[in-house]
């Protein structure tokens, strides 16, 4: 049974169109944050493509101890919420503590599931406990047949809003690779799988004290995920990558997504129209 998962308005999965979920990697300064965020959705009115703003308020697992992770937990949510309530957006960010979750629950749209808590039981159930929507962030060392018991994790608190994402498996050290195999596979659960092509060519710890990147596969890897029968694409996007302060490298310029969007929708009106 395939199942279509409602954000607010949004529908994604089978039959659906094309569903975008994009934003910087961590909220910087307020006015930076909303800037982009005013830009995107600008950008997907003007192309008809439904659309999720994220950014993260901590990210808890960067590399270094000196690496900026973000506003924390109250101003974040608060700037969350000044974009949800003053663009329309639905706003999703991800979720590192059980003690967070009744916080995040009240502003976010979708909670996400970190990729390297995937497997952490009771942090899983208590963010399905909600009843928000679900982003599972597959992790980069979990193969795409066993997402299902990440699934079945959420699903039994009888949440069923579950979207699960691909963001590159482990491939030696530094580095990952897009297996397109694991969209179809994990399309098995009845869920919607999102493709994040901006993570998949991060290069882990590549820089030392710091995660390095090949931005320029980005494109190439998410029309290949359309191709694949992806049903959402997820990207991190700034406006100047080279600055950001949270995966620049791998992250896209705004005006990128001008032309690249249209072309991902292309490709889905080919390989899976809308019902």
């Amino acid at each position: 049974m395939q199942h279509t998962v409602k954000v607010n308005d949004i529908a994604l999965g089978r039959g659906r169109p094309l569903a975008l979920i994009a934003g910087p990697c961590v909220i910087e300064e307020e006015e930076t944050t909303f800037e982009i965020a005013a830009f995107l959705k600008k950008m997907a009115a003007d192309w008809n493509i439904p659309f999720l703003f994220k950014a993260s308020y901590d990210k808890a697992n960067r590399t270094s101890i000196n690496s900026y992770r973000g506003p924390g937990m109250a101003e974040g949510l608060r700037i969350l919420a000044k974009i949800k309530a003053a663009l329309g957006v639905p706003v999703l960010s991800d979720v590192h503590r059980i003690a967070e979750v009744d916080a995040a629950a009240a502003v976010l749209d979708v909670l996400q599931i970190p990729a390297f808590l995937c497997r952490q039981t009771d942090f899983i159930l208590e963010i399905a406990k909600t009843g928000k929507p679900v982003n599972i962030k597959k992790s980069q060392l979990l193969a795409p047949w066993d997402i299902r018991h990440v699934v079945d994790k959420v699903i039994s608190t009888g949440n069923r809003s579950v979207l699960i994402t691909d963001r590159g498996t482990m491939f030696g050290y530094n580095n990952l690779i897009a297996d397109f195999r694991g969209i179809a596979i994990m399309q098995q659960t009845g869920f919607p799988v999102i493709f994040d092509a901006t993570h998949s060519v991060q290069t882990p710890g590549g820089k030392g004290d710091c995660s390095g990147g090949q931005r320029e596969f980005a494109p190439i890897l998410a029309r290949a995920a359309v191709a694949a029968g992806a049903d959402g694409i997820f990207l991190e996007v700034h406006k100047d990558p080279d600055k950001a302060r949270c995966d620049g490298p791998n992250s896209l310029s705004l005006e990128t997504l001008c032309d690249l969007v249209p072309r991902l929708q292309a490709i889905r009106n080919i390989v899976a129209p809308a019902a």
